[in-house]
């Protein structure tokens, strides 16, 4: 985690750009924990993070909607999840747009299988922008006015380095427990 964190105060916009552009959210976190410490400015790190989340996501959704071939090897790797998002769309309509932000696992497959389908483009850039605003601020501003906290977890697990790789497993493995769950064959 230090490593992340000496790297964002080094090169931080940067970095917080391309990760964010495929819609990740740790580079946010670390980048309001390093903007609650000074060395970054948590205003620029949600501009930069909304606008790079935005346009990958328009991204996605355009590639998949004018090159399918483009993207069909990697579909077939992840039929399930895609088939996942398929059923979250039907289910919830709209609103899938916005909570893909924050399901880890289909968030660059939602904006795919919309693409795959005939979802209005200029709708779909629309609900894209508000969302990838919104999870920006949620994920800026919430490390950043949790930077004390935060940065005290990590201190602590940093003293303690033993419990890091038991709480990364028991993460994965619950992460891993939902996606079998929600892609299971019926």
């Amino acid at each position: 985690m230090n490593d992340i964190f000496t790297s964002l105060s080094t090169y931080g916009y940067i970095i917080l750009f391309l990760y964010s552009f495929g819609g990740g959210f740790f580079a946010l976190v670390a980048a309001g924990i390093l903007s609650y410490a000074g060395k970054m400015d948590i205003t620029a790190s949600i501009t930069v993070a909304f606008i790079a989340n935005f346009i990958g996501d328009t991204v996605l959704f355009y590639i998949a909607r004018y090159n399918k071939s483009m993207v069909m090897p990697y579909i077939k790797k992840h039929r399930r999840k895609l088939a996942l998002s398929s059923i979250m769309m039907k289910k919830y309509g709209d609103k899938i747009i916005f909570f893909q932000k924050f399901i880890y696992g289909v968030k660059t497959l939602v904006p795919i299988a919309i693409g795959l389908t005939r979802y209005d483009f200029k709708k779909f850039t629309i609900y894209n922008l508000i969302s990838a605003l919104i999870w920006a601020l949620v994920f800026g501003l919430g490390s950043y006015y949790s930077g004390k906290y935060l940065m005290e977890v990590a201190l602590y697990l940093k003293n303690h380095i033993y419990i890091t790789p038991i709480v990364l497993a028991i993460l994965l493995y619950l992460m891993w427990l939902y996606m079998e769950k929600a892609t299971r064959k019926s």
